[in-house]
């Protein structure tokens, strides 16, 4: 299935394998130059998993975690946006950080679960393979950033494989 113009949270899309490949080569390469502990943590989404399962078979240890997937768009998941009504997406615009679509989970159960995950790998660092919107949030909860009132403080999503680092502020610090 084409994402193109489609909701994809956590509708299991695959990704190229020489894609994949491509980027835990990349991967690979900073781990070494920068001497990084060969651990991966992805999600169990093809399109984050499979990076995982190239870099285990180069000796690394590839640990799934769910909390790294993507914002649960519920019923909306997998549709194309020009589907979903404009009622809808509003509902969620005008209360994004509490709202869920589609009845999936909001972006404050999102926010949530990076800090989940950040407060328990942050300190020693970890490479994780996750999506856009885990991300985003994960940069929000690193910068010590509130959870987003209006969608027009999200972000736009970063690209597939792109490099993002995270420095994490102690959680509860006010962005200065």
């Amino acid at each position: 299935m084409g994402v193109a113009g489609r909701c994809i949270g956590r509708t299991d899309v695959a990704v190229d394998r020489r894609k994949a490949k491509r980027l835990a080569h990349r991967i690979r390469r900073r781990a070494r130059r920068e001497a990084l502990p060969r651990v991966v943590w992805t999600s169990a989404l093809r399109r984050s998993v499979d990076v995982g399962r190239f870099l285990a078979r180069w000796g690394w240890q590839h640990r799934v975690d769910i909390r790294l997937s993507e914002l649960d768009f519920g019923e909306w998941d997998g549709r194309a946006w020009d589907t979903i009504a404009e009622a809808e997406v509003t509902a969620w615009t005008s209360a994004f950080a509490t709202h869920a679509p589609g009845g999936g989970e909001s972006v404050a159960q999102l926010m949530g679960r990076c800090e989940a995950f950040l407060s328990e790998h942050g300190p020693q660092g970890a490479c994780v393979v996750s999506h856009a919107g885990w991300i985003n949030a994960a940069l929000r909860v690193a910068g010590g950033l509130p959870v987003p009132t209006l969608a027009t403080q999200w972000p736009m999503a970063v690209a597939y494989a792109a490099s993002v680092d995270l420095v994490i502020k102690p959680f509860g610090a006010e962005s200065q």
